[in-house]
């Protein structure tokens, strides 16, 4: 058993806490923070496991009347993922702000984002279709899709500009995009998956299909709503600075402000949100379900109220938990690009053996996931035993990286 006692510029940001995972050596590292990361990590492996594995899987089931409410929650609680991860991946960089001076930091954050997007591009992408020279469904052409770590990448690049203005100004910066981009709604070109149909800077506020040469490149994160949430995410660093009892009690506060917040500007049905929710006659889950069914592409103001405010919540509470449950949450949190990339290319094997052992050709399953053969899959109850699998085998490889960091402080750890 060991100790954590994270210290940023000799001021203590947590409280020690007994815990399995060995204490990273980093000092902006924080426990509850890790944990929460690796919750989200986990939560997301399920939506990228429905995705792969479910018979007749739709994208998104909360854009869909018909889906059924257990279905809804299992890909409504994955919209948790992305705009927690990002914001921590803001927070993170805040905290490293008492540390590095801005020129260091900037440095870090610009080799740090380009390295994001390289991965997302060279790595990322071939999990996703197990063929990187080629989609057949696409007419031949290999398919780029920028997604989370490519936002991520290219926020952080920003990011290493925008912080020689100081954390409140990146905090005010970051809430007035969130609070302000739905007003491109009625005016960006609009989203296109099918082609290049609009001029490149519409990858600012929508989702973009642009074909290049042999190359097939969805941008599928917009990048102006997702740099807001990071710039958000390093201005709140200084809240994770503060005792622990006094941060807590923050987040709380916040935490419900925010999700009062979502509920009355939801109820009121004229801003923040592109499609507005509808009672249903049909009964009061659909009419639920509508009310929740926020936009993600791009995160609309209200999608990132409805997540982050449970998110600050579950921040205030989650270091109360102690055991193997919070030991598992430390170690994923503390490893999560391992997590991601591991597991894109541990389910798409997975998806390969199902489709085996239903008959199905190995051949038919190299390519994305979307033109995968009628009749392949299970139902969510398979989902859910694949996903906890997976969660189970990627256990041993990210706690061997979690204390690697530990043991090390090799400055290329910092990019793993």
């Amino acid at each position: 058993m060991s100790s954590v006692h994270a210290t940023v510029a000799g001021s203590p940001v947590s409280t020690t806490a007994t815990i399995s995972a060995p204490a990273d050596r980093r000092a902006y590292r924080m426990s509850s923070l890790d944990m929460l990361r690796g919750l989200v990590m986990v939560v997301m492996a399920l939506d990228h496991v429905r995705d792969f594995v479910m018979t007749a899987a739709v994208q998104d089931p909360t854009a869909d009347p018909a889906s059924s409410p257990l279905l809804f929650a299992t890909r409504w609680i994955t919209h948790f993922c992305a705009p927690t991860f990002v914001f921590l991946a803001g927070t993170s960089a805040g905290l490293m702000s008492r540390r590095k001076s801005p020129a260091e930091l900037a440095s870090f954050l610009l080799t740090r984002g380009l390295w994001l997007i390289v991965l997302e591009v060279l790595v990322v992408s071939p999990a996703w279709s197990f063929a990187p020279m080629g989609i057949p469904e696409l007419g031949g052409q290999t398919y780029i899709g920028l997604q989370v770590i490519w936002v991520i990448g290219a926020s952080m690049v920003i990011l290493a500009g925008a912080q020689f203005l100081g954390r409140h100004a990146c905090l005010l910066i970051g809430v007035m995009i969130l609070m302000g981009h739905n007003l491109l709604d009625g005016v960006w070109p609009a989203a296109s998956t099918t082609g290049s149909t609009g001029p490149l800077w519409a990858v600012l506020h929508a989702r973009q299909l642009h074909e290049v040469g042999f190359l097939s490149v969805f941008f599928s994160y917009p990048l102006l709503p997702w740099t807001g949430v990071m710039l958000a995410g390093y201005g709140a660093a200084g809240l994770f600075e503060l005792p622990e009892k006094q941060r807590n009690t923050l987040l709380v506060r916040i935490g419900a402000g925010v999700i009062i917040a979502f509920v009355l500007i939801r109820a009121l049905n004229v801003y923040g949100d592109p499609h507005p929710w509808q009672s249903d006659a049909s009964g009061t889950a659909a009419s639920v379900m509508s009310f929740l069914a926020t936009t993600k592409y791009p995160p609309s103001l209200l999608y990132v109220l409805m997540t982050l405010g449970p998110a600050a919540l579950a921040c205030a509470f989650i270091d109360r938990l102690q055991g193997p449950i919070r030991t598992a949450l430390v170690t994923f949190g503390r490893a999560p690009l391992a997590f991601y990339l591991a597991h894109l290319y541990l389910i798409h094997s997975a998806a390969i053996l199902l489709g085996i052992a239903q008959g199905f050709p190995a051949q038919q399953f190299l390519t994305h996931y979307r033109y995968f053969p009628t009749g392949f899959g299970v139902g969510l109850l398979g989902v859910y035993l694949v996903w906890i699998a997976v969660v189970a085998a990627l256990y041993p490889l990210c706690r061997w990286i979690a204390d690697l960091k530990a043991r090390r402080q090799d400055w290329w750890l910092s990019y793993v």
